[in-house]
């Protein structure tokens, strides 16, 4: 319990922070209320599944989600929230020990998507993929999602994959391809985790 109560507290003073520095006394009320809304569904999450191991691995992974890589975790907290929202569940056998908060339900049935230390919809199959983004984000803390937007952005305005993709095997020859086949896969995160588990869509 007391990973959950530190982890909503780490996201409620955050919360007030970004809240002062964009509305003074009146935006500090109002990010406090807001991070106390989402870091309250994270914490119980995080209880509720036992998510951090009470060992040196789990206090160290606790530490750096909410320190470092706390604004990962916040991000990661509001798309668990949104899932919770829409009626999905908890995959507490897989977030147990795991330093993840696993959701059963994905975002679409063709994909897994992991949003700091929030995981939906992946399968022992790819779950190593999905571990490599909430290690890359625990490594880069709060660089790592302006770094994946940033890529996103280029390489969909500035496609320079074009001179390297599989053209033979991944043809683009449609729209939605361009982005499901060409940039999706090209962006540097998960350039680097299908690299280590999966295939890329084709």
């Amino acid at each position: 319990m007391i990973f959950g109560i530190l982890s909503a507290a780490a996201q409620v003073i955050l919360g007030a922070l970004f809240g002062f520095l964009a509305g003074g006394p009146i935006g500090l009320l109002i990010g406090a209320v807001v991070g106390l809304l989402i870091g309250a569904v994270f914490g119980w999450a995080v209880t509720s599944a036992g998510v951090y191991a009470p060992d040196a691995r789990g206090i160290f992974l606790f530490v750096v989600d909410h320190t470092w890589s706390l604004l990962n975790t916040v991000v990661g907290a509001i798309y668990l929230t949104v899932h919770l929202i829409f009626g999905h569940s908890l995959d507490r056998p897989t977030s147990s020990g795991s330093g993840r908060v696993s959701v059963l339900e994905g975002v679409s049935p063709r994909y897994a998507t992991t949003i700091g230390t929030v995981c939906a919809g992946s399968s022992s199959g790819i779950q190593r993929h999905e571990d490599v983004h909430i290690f890359q984000g625990r490594l880069l803390g709060p660089l790592y999602i302006p770094l994946v937007l940033a890529n996103y952005v280029l390489f969909t305005i500035a496609p320079v994959w074009l001179l390297y993709h599989d053209h033979t095997n991944a043809p683009i020859n449609r729209f939605t391809r361009y982005f499901e086949i060409g940039v999706y896969p090209h962006v540097w995160n998960e350039a680097i985790a299908y690299r280590i588990q999966g295939t890329p869509p084709r």
